[in-house]
């Protein structure tokens, strides 16, 4: 046990940073949404926060590679593309995507939440640059940026919870 301690202590002192480009992330989404199913959310919810944070995180990597200068034709859709291939595929050879049983609306829950979800996310925060441009480019109130993406998933969870309950 004296051993382990200094070990712990190390790996906190010596920690890298965590990276976009990681596999681990879609086993979490996976684990999250087996997490979600155990206590009882419906996947079409599930799908709305995974949807959100795929866009998110695309956002957060196209705007990255600009910073660093890698300009290469299609950037944007190439990055999305890839995002969502490393989280819905998986998914979908684990089972977990295309159940039969598992629609709404003739779409797997899931999925459809995903797809909803993006949209939404990627509206809300299409919006606030829309009304932080109309502003003087200053947001109207703190943490605006955060606080109109999230509101919309929030919003649709509640729409999506009366609707499959």
């Amino acid at each position: 046990m004296k051993k382990i301690i200094p070990v712990v202590i190390l790996n906190f002192l010596i920690a890298v940073k965590a990276q976009a480009f990681c596999p681990v992330c879609t086993v979490a989404v996976g684990a999250g949404v087996g997490l979600s199913r155990w206590l009882g959310i419906d996947d079409s919810i599930t799908g709305l926060w995974v949807g959100g944070l795929t866009v998110s995180v695309s956002i957060w990597t196209i705007n990255w590679l600009k910073k660093k200068n890698y300009n290469f034709k299609l950037r944007a859709l190439i990055t999305f593309i890839f995002y969502y291939a490393l989280i819905v595929l998986p998914l979908f050879f684990m089972g977990i995507i295309g159940h039969p049983f598992n629609k709404l609306w003739g779409v797997d829950r899931l999925l459809l939440g995903v797809i909803i979800g993006s949209i939404a996310f990627y509206a809300a925060g299409a919006w606030y640059q829309h009304l932080k441009k109309k502003n003087n480019d200053r947001a109207h109130f703190p943490f605006q940026k955060v606080a109109m993406p999230i509101l919309a998933l929030v919003v649709l969870s509640f729409v999506f919870y009366y609707l499959t309950r």
